[in-house]
């Protein structure tokens, strides 16, 4: 991976030690010493059960969750809906406790719990030099899932927005940079697309509603009109890139399977956005299918309304 075209990598000053900043420093330095001195079944067991005290509290979240099944999934029952529900929050308690294994662990032990599914197409596309937008999508367990493909010499850049506490900006920075794996700023596409003509990776999640700028309504399970980024087509027809759906999802017995089994590109239509994110939404769908249980249910993935006179957020209601 080359050095430049990345986010300006945060400075360590001594201003970051400033009183303000001690919650943060002492926060994640508790998150790094939990990590890295208790096995890691106990510490699925915390997570767990932070999810778990994470929903009594968080009703609104709940409802969002609960929500956003009904309207995708409008077969299953309430009862099926309810134990998905449950189950998400307590993989988004798992969460926290990923981002410290991620962030905090040795390059040697994270290794230990990744399963190398089949990647082969990636390294396929970085033997002939052609790059790749690597297509994942918002798995609770996001943060595990970009290290691992570094980890397996597959490192790539991710999109970046810099956090307002120059102090969590700092160590955000370097707990997602680990083994080869740089950051571009969100809003730079043009430095996105120059990474990929030059033959790298780019991590890319096209699965959120992220409002109606630069988006078109299409399919998203059982919702016909669900908005949907057109970054994907964007970014694949200027760079002239692969796409490769990926996923890293944490199996029954706490190891996480990491999985880019194809390239897509050549039947994409690129320059149709409408036939594009209806396309890119059927593999994401797939994605998500390989364990729904630890997607971001949580997000409001239909806020936006195709009809602009209609309030948003209305299905949540």
């Amino acid at each position: 991976m080359s050095k430049s075209n990345h986010y300006e990598q945060p400075e360590f000053k001594l201003s970051l030690l400033h009183p303000k900043n001690w919650g943060v420093w002492l926060g994640f330095g508790l998150l790094a010493l939990i990590v890295n001195i208790l096995p890691y079944r106990v510490l699925q067991l915390i997570g767990r059960k932070l999810g778990e005290i994470g929903m009594r509290f968080g009703k609104k979240r709940v409802h969002v969750a609960t929500r956003n099944l009904e309207l995708a999934f409008p077969e299953k029952s309430p009862q099926e809906v309810a134990e998905i529900v449950s189950e998400n929050f307590r993989n988004t308690g798992m969460a926290l406790i990923e981002t410290g294994i991620t962030w905090f662990w040795p390059t040697w032990r994270f290794k230990r719990r990744i399963i190398e599914k089949d990647v082969q197409v990636l390294r396929e596309h970085d033997a002939n030099g052609k790059g790749v937008l690597l297509c994942c999508v918002h798995a609770l367990n996001l943060e595990i899932t970009a290290r691992a493909f570094a980890v397996m010499g597959l490192a790539g850049y991710g999109a970046f927005r810099p956090h307002n506490n120059p102090a969590y900006n700092f160590i955000q920075y370097w707990g997602r940079t680990h083994n080869g794996n740089k950051l571009i700023d969100r809003k730079d596409v043009k430095k996105m697309i120059k990474v990929m003509r030059k033959g790298e990776r780019l991590f890319y999640l096209p699965d959120h509603d992220y409002g109606r700028n630069k988006s078109v309504f299409v399919p998203f399970f059982a919702v016909e009109d669900a908005c949907t980024t057109t970054g994907t087509s964007i970014l694949a027809y200027t760079s002239k890139c692969a796409i490769v759906p990926g996923s890293g999802f944490r199996n029954n017995e706490g190891f996480y399977e990491i999985i880019a089994d194809r390239s897509i590109e050549a039947d994409y239509p690129q320059k149709d956005e409408l036939a594009a994110a209806k396309y890119m939404n059927t593999y994401v769908e797939e994605v998500i299918l390989r364990a729904p249980e630890q997607w971001m249910w949580l997000h409001k993935r239909y806020k936006t309304m195709a009809d602009e006179n209609i309030e948003k957020g209305i299905r949540y209601k």
